[in-house]
């Protein structure tokens, strides 16, 4: 199941989430720092959402109040919640 998910206060302005039950497939942010976010996206390929979540969510970027990985965390919540 692949889910698009419109961030809120970073760079990136969108994320695409693929997954398979609650597996990470795939990830690709559109926007943002183009290596760190291709880096982050392959880190959480294989992982749960709940370790994904657990792992990423509340990471601040600066004095932004979230972040990329923030707004990951999520957007594969949101992917999650959608297929159910």
């Amino acid at each position: 199941m692949s889910y698009t998910y419109k961030t809120r206060g970073t760079c990136s302005t969108q994320i695409e989430v693929e997954l398979d039950g609650n597996i990470v497939k795939n990830v690709k942010f559109t926007g943002g720092c183009n290596g760190n976010l291709q880096g982050v996206s392959r880190l959480v390929a294989g992982r749960t959402v709940d370790e994904v979540e657990s792992t990423l969510a509340g990471i601040r970027c600066g004095f932004k109040s979230t972040s990329c990985p923030d707004q990951l965390s999520k957007a594969v919540r949101a992917a999650y919640e959608a297929q159910e």
